[in-house]
């Protein structure tokens, strides 16, 4: 297979065809990138919080309801709430996040007709149809513009995922593994959750520095060539390496030291922890946070796993946004809630599907806030079932 062979400087006209998702691909490379050349004023954005749908949520109970397109393609849920928004309605499972809607915008025209998992995923977090050349995802690019590309000299890396990486379709395509998501796996709702391939299991503390000790002293040839730049390399990863095992880096992943009303505000599940991950690793200057959240590919059983799953999306992402915005970050943090498509609006009631929901890439939701993006409206519409866009759609290619 050929390789395209990157460019030294990334314009403005690249950066913005290497965009994720629909008309908000444009607003948002132009707030990430301020470019020196532009006449636009200086971007607001210094973040990313991306909250990835793995599997595919459901439109029709999240953020655009069809109550009047009966139970076959509402089920049981039939009573969408009000939101602080006159004239926004969401799902009833999402109390919280009604109360939140000022704060962020919908667009429920999305579409690009793929109904397959990492082909749909590939396209909405790149832009791109699939094809031999494979492009890097909206991550990997701000990781390079806003990371390695602009002196970034943050903790950790700066782009990482909570808690899993999302797979070979949504990473760092041509840009190589510089840019690859750094992962943490798992789980921060644990009481003594770590770093993954850091610490070795049931290693200690001491005994790691003692292994440490050990090495320096068998450092023979790094003593023969003192000021080697080579050497001067290895000593800097190693440096970073201890410091995501006992530095500052690692006291950046412990969510020990944040008070119990914080962590129960958020959610003491996998999901509320890994918001407030979120939340700690932007405000260390942090470009690129994606919460990889799993469980949404509901094939059987819908409705029983959404009376699940929902309240714990609902309270973690509410508190999110609430929380950012009262310490004066949300203003500078894209919060962008997404998944690769939606699901049937049709319910399928027959074995053995058992009131399920299958793949719709046809028509789906997505969600924006912050980073100078304006709240509380709607951009697009589904028509009067959610199977089709009637109004202003949103491609990726866009």
């Amino acid at each position: 297979m050929r390789q395209r062979k990157l460019p030294k400087v990334i314009t403005r006209r690249e950066a913005v065809r290497l965009s994720f998702f629909g008309a908000a691909s444009c607003a948002l490379y132009e707030r990430l990138l301020a470019a020196p050349q532009s006449r636009n004023k200086a971007a607001r954005a210094k973040s990313v919080i991306q909250i990835w749908m793995w599997g595919g949520p459901s439109h029709l109970e999240t953020f655009d309801p069809k109550p009047a397109a009966g139970s076959d393609y509402t089920g049981p849920l039939t009573k969408p709430i009000p939101t602080n928004v006159d004239g926004i309605q969401i799902g009833e499972l999402l109390p919280m996040l009604a109360q939140q809607a000022d704060k962020y915008s919908i667009i429920r025209s999305m579409s690009h007709a793929t109904n397959a998992h990492e082909t749909a995923s590939y396209i909405v977090q790149t832009g791109r149809q699939a094809d031999r050349l494979v492009y890097p995802c909206t991550g990997a690019v701000v990781s390079l513009l806003k990371g390695f590309g602009a002196d970034y000299g943050g903790l950790v890396p700066p782009y990482i995922v909570l808690t899993e990486p999302q797979g070979r379709f949504s990473e760092e395509g041509f840009l190589g593994q510089r840019y690859k998501p750094f992962a943490t796996g798992g789980d921060p709702n644990q009481k003594r959750f770590a770093v993954e391939g850091i610490m070795a299991e049931g290693v200690s503390d001491e005994r790691q520095r003692s292994r440490r000790d050990l090495l320096h002293a068998l450092d023979s040839l790094g003593k023969a060539i003192p000021g080697n730049p080579q050497f001067k390399q290895l000593d800097l990863c190693e440096d970073k390496a201890y410091n995501l095992m006992f530095g500052n880096a690692r006291k950046l992943f412990d969510l020990s030291d944040e008070k119990d009303e914080v962590r129960e505000r958020y959610g003491r599940n996998t999901f509320g922890q890994s918001c407030l991950m979120a939340r700690r690793l932007v405000e260390h200057g942090v470009p690129y946070v994606t919460i990889n959240y799993k469980g949404w590919d509901t094939h059987k059983n819908h409705f029983q796993i959404v009376r699940r799953r929902l309240p714990e999306m609902d309270r973690g992402m509410a508190t999110l946004l609430q929380d950012l915005a009262e310490r004066g970050l949300l203003d500078s943090t894209i919060v962008w809630w997404s998944g690769e498509f939606g699901r049937t609006p049709r319910v399928q009631w027959e074995a053995p599907w058992n009131g399920g929901r299958g793949h719709w890439g046809n028509c789906f939701s997505a969600v924006v806030a912050g980073g100078g993006f304006k709240g509380g409206r709607v951009v697009g519409a589904s028509d009067a079932r959610g199977e089709a866009v009637k109004d202003r759609p949103a491609h990726p290619r866009d």
